[in-house]
């Protein structure tokens, strides 16, 4: 169904998929013109990503993700903005007026941000939303918050740009084998970590390995103890939200436990724990068919519940 050709109707193209249990690949495939060594777009997988940078740093206590977040556009004292912590930005909880749509020019932050008069200083752009509920009181996803966080990782760091990549690259792209990695910065050193980081699907499922594994690698703890946790503990969403949201990561698509890197157009990383298992899509797929293959990561899932 996913490499059907033409393209299918009721998913868009699949470019890549692997499944791993057990640590070892047990099923590879890829799309006419795309193999092993592919990269692909991750879009809002990078957020993911951005939350284990945030883990990295609070590991060695450069950040606190429970005191407010360091934007420096809202230190002014009666900037009400300025209570607003890492933890209530991980968990799409800040407040902050953002249209993450993707199709909508016209009203679309997200698109503004990436493409339009933000893209320079994508965390400047973010760091201009108003607050419109209290901190903490309403969930709205934002690639807005995102940005900020992944700033406030550099700020807590004193690097950006090629420093910054190299702490990525010495800190966690490194030691889990992940080659392949291509981060994305603004023009101002920000890395556009709710959007730009591509991968082999190989290097996806590294990735979710990480965090299948309590952010240990090779017997060295790499994400503090209880970071995983704390990225799968449920934030309250909206009943409209098919999936649960923890601290920049999705949960449930594959089931009770599961949790995920998502990306715009069908670029999902899953990690079902019960079955040790990772799922790694890439593809192209229309927004409209998301729920389609959505339902078909789980009906893989369960194609190794049955097994």
């Amino acid at each position: 169904m996913a490499f059907s050709d033409p393209a299918p109707s009721q998913m868009g193209e699949t470019h890549a998929f692997l499944a791993v249990q057990g640590g070892r690949i047990v099923a590879e495939r890829y799309w006419t013109g795309f193999d092993a060594t592919s990269t692909h777009h991750s879009w809002s997988q990078a957020k993911s990503m951005t939350q284990a940078l945030v883990g990295i740093l609070a590991r060695d206590g450069r950040l606190d993700i429970h005191a407010p977040a360091n934007v420096p556009e809202w230190q002014q004292a009666d900037d009400p903005r300025r209570a607003i912590t890492l933890d209530q930005l991980l968990r799409m909880s800040s407040g902050l007026k953002f249209a993450e749509d993707y199709v909508d020019a016209g009203v679309s932050d997200v698109i503004e941000m990436l493409f339009g008069s933000g893209k320079d200083d994508v965390a400047a752009y973010a760091a201009k939303s108003p607050l419109i509920h209290p901190p903490g009181s309403a969930w709205s996803y934002s690639s807005g918050t995102s940005n900020l966080v992944a700033r406030a990782a550099a700020l807590s760091l004193g690097a950006s740009g090629e420093a910054f990549r190299d702490f990525m690259v010495r800190e966690l792209f490194g030691p889990i084998g992940m080659r392949s990695a291509q981060p994305k910065f603004d023009k101002a050193g920000t890395f556009i970590g709710s959007s730009f980081c591509y991968c082999t699907a190989r290097d996806f499922a590294r990735f979710g390995l990480l965090y299948l594994r309590d952010g240990v690698w090779e017997g060295q703890r790499l994400l503090p103890e209880g970071w995983v946790d704390y990225a799968r503990t449920p934030t309250p969403v909206p009943p409209t939200e098919r999936l649960g949201y923890g601290a920049h990561w999705w949960l449930g698509m594959a089931g009770p436990g599961s949790f995920s890197a998502n990306g715009f157009e069908g670029q999902f990383t899953v990690l079902v724990p019960e079955l040790d298992l990772i799922l790694v899509r890439n593809g192209k797929s229309p927004n409209e068919l998301k729920d389609n293959v959505m339902d078909w990561m789980g009906a893989v899932a369960d194609c190794f519940r049955g097994a």
